[in-house]
């Protein structure tokens, strides 16, 4: 009798089971189908899909029809194929229980996708083998994510190296432009107590043209430091472009052919020109070099628009429109290597004694300064071209005018110099006494100060800019004009810091002599800057 019904009370049991078993195999189903992130799929052992996943749809692009039956390895690229890349994954997978790598593979319209890949084995319950489970991501977002961090990364390491040498530079260059002035002043000075010895003239001559490259030199190491004091005006570059294209072709020689494409309807930029046609020039004198004397060079100017995805690639770029100026060579080109290092400070591929390397970190430098961006394309043998990115400017365009006096005068007015370099202070006196000024002299701003507080009368206060002690030039500039309503300032450096100048400019109103200047320059610049003080004070002033 129990043999009899022992069954009977197992049958709902097992029916029960085999249920449960069907609704987990089928949620388990689900589960696979629902996930859209990853193509799962099995292969048989032999590599033939035999199931397929939404996922899998949504990634390769086949559908289920299409695909059940057929070799996984069309997923591949032609090139793995050859290489017998899908082979050796499963062979690996069935050595070792995984393959998983990171390749490329292919989607059914022929497009190409980073996938993540593993494959494991698949037994049955008797232990045999029966085919592989194989899942796939699409990672091409993630590693194109990699990239973009990667050359953010780079790009801030590149940008903080380029600071850190240019706060050295700028450091140097306002020592060598101090001593630098000591040597260019006194042998202006000799040159007038020896006139008429032509020998003496001619050693006086060459020991200027060499303080003269020495401050050209100086100039570049300040302007790849962003430390040099820029005069930006609104203009229209295209206006000058006529006058340096005439200056190029003359510095540059009748082998090398220069076109100038400037588009109409040109954009303003907000820009010092001086300083936009040195860049020119230099960009010019590299290209000549490259093209090794014969060549076309191609002068470009026009307006373009810097996008969201350039200025995410270009950490230091802000998204918006430029005036851009491009210069294009025909020349011997650059490797990757020497791109990566062109714009950093004596750097050069000439041989020696044939440049300073410096003409690039100058244009690199005083891009920067300008809020623009610049940026170099080339291949070797294929030759370079430059591009200079200006931000434009929505301002009307301002007029330049040049107020340099060609007549050298002096006068008798009272100039309190203010400078902390004995020698350079005794110089400058001997200087301006000899142009007829009556000078007062005072080592630092608090003693300065202190003579404009007794009472003296000044007319101009001729100050360095970086000096040390509590009271600062500007500040001082500000108290003796509290005192002496009418007096005229005029700050000289060799190197300006952020006292007169912000946003790599000088602040409204002030007027700069950069260090080292010749008694000529001197000379000009005093009298302009007393003349503008009379303008301002007025015609009825007394």
């Amino acid at each position: 009798m129990p043999q009899n019904t022992m069954p009977e009370r197992n049958l709902p049991e097992e029916s029960l089971l085999n249920e449960a078993l069907h609704q987990s195999e089928e949620q388990f189903r689900l589960l696979v189908q629902s996930v859209t992130d990853y193509a799962i799929y099995m292969l048989d052992a032999g590599g033939r899909v035999t199931n397929w996943n939404s996922g899998a749809q949504r990634i390769k692009g086949y559908t289920r029809d299409e695909i059940v039956g057929h070799h996984f390895s069309q997923f591949y690229t032609p090139e793995d194929q050859a290489a017998g890349v899908p082979a050796r994954a499963l062979r690996t997978a069935m050595v070792e229980g995984r393959f998983e790598q990171e390749g490329w593979r292919v989607r059914k319209d022929g497009s190409r996708f980073m996938a993540h890949v593993v494959i494991d084995p698949i037994r049955n319950a008797a232990g045999d083998f029966i085919g592989y489970a194989k899942i796939t991501r699409d990672i091409t977002e993630k590693q194109e994510a990699a990239a973009a961090l990667r050359r953010t990364e780079l790009a801030l390491q590149q940008s903080q190296k380029m600071e850190t040498i240019g706060k050295l530079t700028g450091g140097v260059a306002h020592d060598f432009n101090n001593l630098l002035q000591i040597i260019s002043g006194n042998l202006q000075l000799l040159s007038r107590d020896l006139a008429g010895n032509e020998r003496a003239e001619r050693h006086i001559a060459s020991a200027l043209a060499g303080v003269n490259r020495g401050a050209k030199l100086a100039s570049y190491l300040l302007a790849f430091g962003r430390r040099q004091a820029l005069a930006p005006k609104v203009v229209n570059i295209g206006r000058f472009m006529f006058a340096i294209e005439d200056m190029l072709q003359r510095s540059l020689g009748e082998e090398i052919e220069v076109e100038t494409v400037v588009s109409a309807g040109l954009w303003h930029t907000f820009i010092d020109i001086a300083q936009v046609e040195n860049a020119l020039l230099n960009l010019s004198i590299n290209a000549r070099d490259a093209m090794e004397g014969a060549g076309k060079l191609t002068i470009e100017i026009g307006n373009t628009y810097l996008d969201d995805n350039y200025a995410r690639e270009h950490a230091e770029v802000a998204a918006g429109q430029y005036v851009m100026l491009a210069v294009s060579d025909t020349g011997s080109g650059m490797s990757p290597e020497v791109m990566a290092q062109a714009f950093e400070p004596f750097f050069s591929t000439k041989p020696e004694g044939k440049g300073t390397g410096l003409g690039l970190s100058m244009v690199y430098g005083f891009v920067k300064q300008s809020g623009g961006h610049i940026k170099i394309y080339s291949e070797v043998g294929h030759g370079t071209t430059v591009k200079l990115y200006l931000p434009r400017s929505l301002e009307g365009e301002d007029v330049v005018v040049n107020n340099e006096s060609p007549i050298v005068t002096g006068g008798s007015e009272t100039i309190l110099v203010a400078e902390d370099d004995e020698q350079v202070c005794a110089t400058v006196v001997s200087m301006l006494t000899e142009l007829g000024y009556q000078v007062l002299k005072a080592g630092d701003a608090v003693a300065a100060l202190s003579i404009i507080e007794s009472g003296a009368k000044i007319d101009l206060l001729f100050t360095d800019v970086v000096m040390p002690g509590p009271l600062r030039s500007p500040d001082l500039a500000r108290k003796a004009r509290e005192r002496i309503p009418d007096l005229a300032v005029l700050f000289t450096s060799g190197y300006t810091q952020n006292a007169i100048v912000h946003g790599g400019r000088l602040d409204a109103g002030v007027e700069l002599l950069s260090k080292p200047y010749t008694r000529e320059a001197l000379a000009r610049k005093i009298r302009l800057v007393i003349a503008n003080q009379k303008q301002r004070n007025g015609p009825n002033h007394t």
